[in-house]
């Protein structure tokens, strides 16, 4: 299996749409606490794909040159330098095979190769622990944990704080960075 970043192409909105909105699990692990709206195809196209074909803070995740996710990214604070990184993997039948590895790393290589910055988080929910597992895995460490802060379908639970030092990723990956590959 062949996991690549890449800005998304105009004609692969449709298939993208059909993936996100029926295999509708990723919902309940990515935030499910906020809410889930499904959104029409007109603003999926305005929105987060346009974001994918901008590639300037969003990728899709190609497999087998096939689109099933996203990596992004987005300020928590931009003065102190805050960034949060993000994944999504629309394709459930994916889970658990190391495309979440296999996409985070470049992108975490590449958000350290382009921007001044110290630290990268990432930020989860106890309710998704293959998350946690997969930010680990990857050199993430669990900088805090906000306990019973999330109310979902009538349980409390954690919100999770990982992040990684630019000192920590590049002794992990010195050298294996892909940013040619991410943007090229």
């Amino acid at each position: 299996m062949e996991v690549t970043l890449r800005k998304a192409q105009g004609e692969e909105a449709p298939a993208l749409y059909d993936l996100m909105t029926t295999d509708e699990k990723w919902t309940e692990l990515n935030g499910p606490y906020f809410g889930y709206s499904r959104p029409t195809y007109e603003g999926f196209k305005a929105s987060v794909f346009q974001r994918l074909v901008k590639g300037e803070d969003a990728l899709g995740i190609d497999v087998d040159g096939r689109l099933v996710g996203t990596v992004t990214c987005y300020w928590e604070d931009e003065q102190t330098r805050w960034l949060e990184a993000g994944i999504v993997i629309f394709d459930s039948r994916l889970w658990g095979q190391g495309v979440g590895r296999q996409a985070l790393v470049p992108w975490i290589s590449q958000l350290f190769a382009t921007l001044e910055l110290e630290r990268i988080g990432l930020t989860t929910w106890s309710g998704n622990p293959g998350m946690i597992h997969c930010g680990k895995r990857i050199g993430f460490q669990v900088e805090g944990v906000l306990r019973k802060v999330r109310y979902y379908q009538g349980h409390y639970f954690d919100s999770v704080k990982l992040g990684v030092t630019r000192e920590e990723w590049s002794a992990l990956y010195c050298g294996e960075t892909k940013s040619a590959d991410v943007f090229g």
